[in-house]
Parts: C-alpha cells; structure tokens; sequence
C-alpha cells in the first residue's frame, strides 16, 4: 500500500467533505445549545499510514478570545466516539467507502487527546486495515 495514493485519495478537500468544519457548531449547538459557545474549531487531518493503518487525527484549534485549555478536551475522545453529531460509525463507513479497492477497512480506534500547543490538541482516529490480495499471486 503506497502511502502516497492514500494522500491522494484523502486530499485536504475531500477530508473537508468527509468532516465539514460547520460541524464544529454543530456539535456545540447540540451540546451547549449554542454554536457560539464553542471553545474550538474542529477538523479532520490524514497523516499517512502507520502499521497498517489509517492514521487521522482530529486537530481542536482554538478560536480567537476562547481558551482550549480551560475546556475538558481530554475527556474528548469517549465523547467523540458516542456523539451522533461526530458520527464516528459513519465516518469510517465514508472513509472506507473511499479507499478504491486497495484495503478493507477492519475497525476504528480513537486514541487520547494531546496538547500540541496551548492553541492546539490532537485526538488520533485510526482505520484499521486488512490489505487486499493481489489476484495474480493467489492463482495456483
């Protein structure tokens, strides 16, 4: 599996349609009952492939006047997983639809959060992969 066909097929446009950024204010709505209220700013980055897998990462970016640190984003990632506005089920369901025959997307994992920066924190969102056979070397 080329790390590099999987940049292409996970372009910054296409993660942006997979995870659009007006869900930020959607998750916060339904959480806090208004957008507003939002600490952060939340996107969807492709890292590459590590160990088999899909390697994503939700990037929390602070929003201007707004304090990510003051908020609970480390108990983000159990929230994340269960929260039908985030959609993880659903997420890896569009992802896996989108990797052109070249894997099998097994399960999903999402790991705990990290503080890149005060402005910044990361919740890593694997895909697990079963790679898929080449039909020449199965022939007999």
């Amino acid at each position: 599996m080329a790390d590099s066909s999987f940049h292409e097929i996970f372009s910054e446009k296409k993660l942006a349609d997979l995870f659009p950024l007006d869900r930020s204010d959607q998750f916060f709505d339904a959480l806090y009952g208004d957008a507003a209220e939002g600490a952060y700013d939340i996107s969807l980055v492709f890292q590459g492939i590590q160990n088999n897998a899909l390697a994503f990462e939700f990037h929390l970016k602070q929003r201007p006047g707004r304090c990510l640190a003051c908020n609970l984003t480390y108990g983000l990632p159990a929230v994340f997983s269960r929260h039908p506005v985030i959609n993880l089920n659903g997420l890896f369901r569009k992802i896996a639809e989108h990797l052109e025959n070249k894997a099998t997307a097994l399960k999903w994992e999402i790991g705990a959060t990290s503080e890149v920066s005060p402005a910044l924190h990361v919740i890593p969102f694997t895909i697990h992969l079963e790679p898929q056979q080449d039909k020449k070397n199965n022939r007999k």
